[in-house]
């Protein structure tokens, strides 16, 4: 099979796309070993910035208010989104499908704008007092539908012969999907996690409109001081959360590869045994 020769223009373009996405964050990381005040003036090597980021109580409970709801909110959305997965792909045909799949996917394509003021004025209609609480329903709301459609997904390449298979050896539906069903969607259910919990962390809007005393996020107290201007502190801060995340998708990366590789070694072994 021939194979096709890589372009100096798809080289260029893929050169000038990544420096567009990448470069900034590159300068960033960079920037925030500044010993200069100032971001713009390249002051010399130094950590003492990490050091007054420690020192700074607001930006770590900031920190430690965003995490929280981050696991909380993910967690709970890989839950429900899991489920309303698991209905959309093996219900079929069903009286209020169409509602239902509609519900799942408008939050993906709503402006969250108008998620957050719906959420605002659901939550003044229950006379609810917002908090940590409301940007955890919040979040959990708009990442659930992220997590049904990576999950979903992930159902539709299933063999459902191998849940028959169990069943008709006498075990039931929810052990069947504990020792069956979930093994094989884990990598699917893991991206879903990954992704609610990066969208927790990163979302301002949504979290604006449902906060309230005592809960302000990582986001909301960047945005406030970015508004004073930029300060090493703040570069710091994005760094760290740039690790989180990069450290988070590389592990998520190497568990999936290592499922997948056990799972392919685990078919070869049962192909083998039945050629026997």
């Amino acid at each position: 099979m021939e194979q096709r020769k890589i372009s100096w223009f798809n080289i260029t373009s893929l050169v000038l796309g990544f420096s567009f996405l990448y470069l900034p964050i590159v300068i960033l990381v960079i920037y925030s070993f500044n010993a200069s005040r100032l971001v713009t003036v390249w002051g010399g090597f130094s950590t003492k910035w990490y050091v007054s980021l420690l020192n700074n109580e607001q930006m770590l409970d900031a920190a430690w208010v965003t995490l929280r709801i981050g696991f909380t909110s993910a967690t709970l959305a890989t839950i429900l989104g899991t489920l309303a997965a698991m209905v959309l792909a093996r219900q079929g045909r069903f009286f209020g499908r169409t509602l239902f799949s509609g519900m799942i996917y408008a939050p993906l394509v709503m402006p969250e704008v108008i998620l957050g003021l719906s959420l605002l004025l659901l939550f003044v209609a229950m006379d609810q007092a917002r908090g940590f609480w409301t940007i955890m329903i919040a979040h959990t709301t708009f990442a659930m539908c992220y997590v049904a459609v990576v999950v979903q997904s992930r159902l539709a390449g299933f063999d459902k012969s191998l849940e028959e298979a169990a069943m008709d050896l006498g075990c039931p539906p929810v052990k069947t999907f504990f020792h069956v069903t979930l093994p094989q969607i884990l990598p699917g259910v893991a991206a879903g996690w990954m992704l609610a919990f990066t969208l927790s962390l990163d979302d301002l809007v949504i979290a604006s409109f449902t906060t309230g005393p005592g809960a302000t996020t990582l986001p909301m107290k960047i945005y406030s001081q970015v508004r004073l201007g930029v300060t090493p502190e703040i570069n710091a801060v994005c760094t760290i959360l740039v690790g989180i995340v990069t450290v988070g998708v590389i592990t998520a990366s190497l568990i999936t590869k290592r499922q997948q590789l056990q799972r392919e070694r685990d078919e070869r072994m049962a192909f083998a045994a039945n050629q026997h």
